[in-house]
């Protein structure tokens, strides 16, 4: 069993594109930075970790970092792989902001990584991926879709900002230059009833499918249907584009959103891991 690291993303992606779309839903978050590595290399600063473990020429695992990110790993085939890869990537990093992989996963690198460096960890969100293919009726919620446009910055900033410290905590990345981006790319939808109330963003794509991320409500207005409609109109906004699927990673400790999301049509594929190392 041997780690094989990649210079070039492309060749990169040649490689994992198979065994990651065996389970496309699961490594959904791999195959959508894999594509942006390739298509937008400039998101990224730092020099990308890629890597497979393989075996008698099979992968039974995919890693990969961009930093300051957190590290990602497939789901494994061979765990034995888990302690190749901690020390494999013990020589570029001496330590790790923390890893989201697979529950099982997850857990058994944090715990080779803890043994290898000795950095503490502790379990930060614990995520479920859906997966949708059709989209449900759901009750008429008053107001539309829309696309956010250069007028929307100041809101699509306070937002982002707002989203962050509920979600995860901490701002992890530049505000200016995320609103920047989902605006040139045209990604940020908000669902507008005579103000804006709601915002779900595509924050990315697979080979058959998107990613919806980033959904936020203001605490003023929740609990009137909106983030259910928005999400459910661009979910079939991406579905009518020529995706398959539409994908989403929930927070557990949130069953609002889980039970919102089950009655537009998402369907739980898996469970994944958010630790922090510190």
């Amino acid at each position: 069993m041997k780690v094989y690291r990649f210079q070039n993303a492309t060749q990169f992606y040649a490689r994992v594109k198979d065994y990651l779309l065996n389970q496309e839903a699961l490594h959904n978050l791999l195959l959508e930075i894999s594509h942006a590595l390739i298509e937008n290399p400039e998101r990224f600063d730092e020099k990308p970790y890629l890597a497979t473990v393989e075996a008698n020429g099979d992968i039974v695992a995919v890693a990969m970092r961009t930093p300051p990110r957190l590290l990602l790993l497939s789901q494994i085939k061979d765990f034995k792989a888990v302690e190749i890869l901690a020390q494999d990537l013990s020589i570029s990093y001496q330590s790790l902001p923390g890893v989201n992989a697979p529950t099982d996963e997850a857990q058994a690198f944090t715990l080779a990584w803890h043994s290898l460096t000795g950095q503490s960890y502790q379990l930060k969100v614990a995520l479920r991926v859906f997966q949708l293919k059709k989209v449900q009726p759901i009750s008429q919620i008053r107001g539309y879709l829309r696309l956010a446009t250069e007028d929307d910055q100041e809101l699509l900033k306070n937002w982002y900002e707002a989203f962050s410290l509920e979600a995860l905590g901490s701002i992890e990345s530049d505000t200016e230059r995320w609103v920047k981006r989902v605006l040139q790319q045209d990604t940020a939808y908000l669902w507008q009833d005579e103000v804006p109330v709601s915002i779900a963003c595509h924050v990315g794509i697979t080979p058959n499918g998107a990613r919806i991320g980033i959904v936020y409500t203001p605490a003023e207005y929740r609990r009137k249907g909106y983030a259910c409609a928005c999400v459910a109109a661009l979910s079939q906004t991406l579905l009518n584009q020529g995706n398959r699927y539409c994908f989403l990673f929930t927070d557990l400790a949130n069953p609002t959103s889980n039970h919102i999301y089950q009655e537009i049509g998402y369907q739980p594929v898996g469970d994944w891991d958010n630790y922090s190392l510190v």
